[in-house]
């Protein structure tokens, strides 16, 4: 606010001198004098306190400028050197509070009210008052108090200032919702499940005010060449006055030479990097780790809720031939529905994609870390690791046994037993995160020359990640200390993140030279170590972050380049005598708006970062990816047909239904994207054709399906015959084509529209 009064103070005394000077008044000098006056007492004092503080500051030049033009009686100049420091100064403030403006809108937008409902009442409280347990009524465009689970049938959020996201948000009965979100629906109770003060929106301002209170180096970088400048700047202003004996031209290179694009436009552009972070979802903070982030070369990875979701699913089965597949996973998923570990809910979800209808269960009980035993349907159930079935006195492989490579290699297998003997074995696999190779692939456009990741999981079940992503090394069965080790090893030869979301993580996060965290769905503690905080839980903006960084510096140094290098011209020609100090001042002037306005520039995406525009609605990504889930359980079930084929004499029926399967769920999931996802594509892409592969390898699915259904009545004519062999041929070959044509299909739709993905 003073920087303001004062810019409005030199303005009022330059126009008013203005107007005498126009009218021939001698008076104009003296306004113009006084005019000046208040900003020298102000930059006086400003050195002084930098004196105080052990450092000469910059600011000696602006007030050599101004007391060398008032006792050269250049009242005009001193008053227009006054409006260039009065005015830098409310142009540094205008810049500063533009590229801050995501964070401030972060902290403006905390709620400090909430309303409780008691009994039949509401009653407003400070969000302060809040405790776990409290029914709350979120109001429409009420901001969302504090964390907790919804209490009515559904919920539609913008989490736009929390992560970039634009698309509103559906959260069902029960989910989870993040303080922080506005409610951009119908009103909807909440049931707390902490107080305001831990909640995950008042992490967030915490960062928030870390971010803004840290100070980069490349500012005081700055500071430094500041000081070399001020030196520079009374040798070359002496020099020109001993040559020419004119004082003047001394003033006039003084005037010229305050350096103002060195001491603001790295600042400026170092707080607008941090504030278009801060729109994607972004937390850096503080120039210093922004800084730290885009000199970084090398990037480790946690494994497990980095760039794996954490979310394990069923990967492979197998089962007692007495009981069957279908058959041992609904008794497994009946008897998971009474725990809530993330095993038993994968198989929940297993049974559910495959519309088997589950039984209650009975007796359930659940043994911490080792599995949960009960009774369905009058059979007594064990569901749990190795080592809880030997406990209970069950011999896991006895009898049948799962592929011993595929068991190893998994992240976990989960074994069944019924009435006392081992029945089934489902191996459990952590998949890669939809958008995880795209974020290696534009790591290393960004110039990061080594990807590895570190995980405690064995080699075998962390080696298939590595191959998958392209990662330059994997270090398995890794404690929190040999992180550290493995983190503090590599920042010894390049700069190094290290991106993590788990308690395990934050030692290894706070020795990188920047730690990563993934604050969505992250720990607390990982995000208090971490130098930059993702509150999206999206790993791709781990790149766009580095972008966003390294755009910011090299915007900061081509800002001091131009501005210092205009700055030396102009000193140049005032030594020369072709500048005026009048003249003089309003060139620096105009050389310091550029400088800033430049430094601004870090405001605007660049080429690096990753924001691609949402696919229009009517496409349907979303919907055709979330459909490839149940496409790859129709490979399975392909596979399986195709084992049994010759086996089985029950199997033309069998082949039959999987045929209409065929024809009722893959041709129209193909049929859609052909019409309304692969046009919208192609013009992504670029490119002669950029879909022609994939619509090739439809053609081909179909031709094998038409000949499948050919097979079939031939079969069914002959009673089997000779077609059994050809079917088996048609149903593996149909098999392998489908997987390779989902997975090939992935790849190319991956990186093309970020909130799809998202979905």
């Amino acid at each position: 606010m003073r920087g303001y009064l004062l810019l409005g103070w030199v303005l009022a005394g330059l126009a008013a001198g203005g107007v005498l000077a126009f009218l021939g008044n001698p008076l104009a000098a003296w306004i113009w004098s006084a005019a000046a006056a208040p900003v020298a007492l102000h930059v006086g004092l400003n050195v002084v306190r930098a004196l105080i503080g052990g450092r000469l500051g910059v600011d000696v030049i602006a007030l050599a400028a101004i007391l060398g033009a008032l006792a050269l009686e250049e009242a005009a100049a001193a008053a227009v050197i006054a409006l260039m420091v009065s005015g830098g100064e409310a142009l540094e403030a205008w810049a500063e509070g533009r590229a801050t403006r995501a964070l401030t809108d972060l902290v403006a937008r905390a709620p400090r009210r909430a309303a409780r409902i008691q009994g039949e009442a509401i009653e407003e409280i400070d969000v302060s008052a809040i405790r776990p347990g409290d029914l709350l009524l979120v109001r429409p465009g009420d901001t969302v108090p504090t964390d907790g689970l919804l209490a009515d049938a559904l919920a539609v959020l913008d989490e736009s200032m929390l992560t970039g996201e634009s698309r509103p948000v559906e959260i069902p009965q029960g989910g989870a919702l993040r303080s922080g979100a506005v409610n951009a629906g119908g009103a909807f109770r909440l049931r707390a499940g902490r107080d305001a003060a831990s909640s995950s929106y008042a992490a967030i301002l915490r960062l928030t005010q870390q971010a803004a209170a840290a100070r980069a180096p490349l500012t005081r970088l700055a500071d430094q060449w500041a000081l070399g400048f001020v030196a520079f700047t009374a040798v070359f202003s002496l020099a020109a006055w001993a040559l020419t004996g004119d004082p003047v031209r001394a003033l006039s290179v003084l005037v010229v030479a305050t350096p103002c694009p060195l001491i603001l436009a790295a600042p400026v552009a170092l707080v607008a990097g941090i504030g278009r972070a801060a729109r994607r979802g972004i937390v850096v903070k503080g120039g210093g780790a922004l800084e730290r982030l885009a000199r970084v070369r090398t990037v480790l990875f946690d494994k497990t809720g980095t760039l794996t979701p954490g979310q394990p699913r069923l990967a492979a089965e197998d089962a007692d031939p007495r009981i069957g597949r279908d058959a041992a996973l609904r008794l497994a998923a009946a008897l998971a529905q009474g725990s809530t570990h993330p095993v038993s809910a994968a198989l929940v979800a297993a049974a559910a994609s495959r519309g088997i209808g589950l039984p209650v269960p009975e007796a359930v009980t659940e043994v911490a870390g080792g599995g949960v035993s009960g009774v369905v349907e009058g059979r007594r159930l064990l569901l749990g690791s190795e080592g809880f079935l030997r406990r209970s006195g069950v011999e896991p492989q006895a009898g049948f046994g799962i592929n011993a490579q595929v068991a190893t290699a998994a992240a976990s297998v989960a074994w069944l037993a019924v009435d006392g003997q081992a029945a089934a074995a489902f191996v459990m696999a952590d998949g890669v995160r939809p958008e995880a190779p795209r974020t290696i692939r534009q790591l290393r456009a960004l110039g990061v020359r080594r990807i590895v990741m570190l995980t405690g999981d064995r080699v075998a079940a962390a080696a298939p990640i590595g191959r998958v992503l392209r990662l330059d090394e994997v270090r398995a069965g890794q404690e929190p200390a040999d992180k550290i080790a493995n983190v503090r090893a590599e920042a010894a030869k390049a700069p190094t993140a290290m991106v993590g979301d788990g308690v395990n993580d934050a030692p290894a996060l706070a020795a990188a030279d920047v730690g990563i965290a993934m604050g969505a769905t992250g720990t607390a503690a990982a995000s208090e170590a971490g130098d930059a905080v993702l509150l999206v839980d999206r790993v791709d903006r781990v790149p766009e972050a580095i972008a966003i960084a390294m755009r910011s510096r090299r915007i900061a140094l081509q800002a001091i380049a131009l501005g210092m290098g205009f700055s030396g011209l102009a000193m140049g020609a005032a030594a020369a005598g072709w500048l005026t100090p009048l003249a003089g001042a309003v060139v620096q002037e105009a050389i310091d708006v550029f400088a800033i306005l430049y430094a601004l520039t870090a405001l605007r995406p660049g080429a690096g970062e990753v924001a691609p525009a949402a696919f229009p609605a009517g496409t349907g990504l979303a919907e055709r990816l979330r459909e490839h889930a149940g496409l790859r359980q129709l490979t399975s079930s392909l596979r399986e047909a195709a084992e049994a084929v010759g086996t089985r004499p029950d199997i033309l029926p069998a082949l039959t239904a999987l045929e209409q399967k065929l024809r009722q769920e893959l041709l129209p999931h193909q049929d859609a994207e052909e019409r309304t996802l692969f046009p919208e594509a192609a013009q992504r892409l670029g490119g002669r054709d950029p879909m022609a592969p994939l619509i090739r390898m439809h053609a081909e699915i179909e031709g094998l399906v038409d000949q499948l259904g050919m097979l079939l009545r031939i079969a069914a004519r002959d009673h089997g015959g000779q077609a059994l062999p050809e079917l088996r041929r048609t149903l593996f070959a149909l098999e392998a084509l489908l997987s390779l044509h989902l997975v090939l299909e992935e790849g190319m739709l991956e990186g093309l529209s970020d909130d799809s993905m998202a979905a």
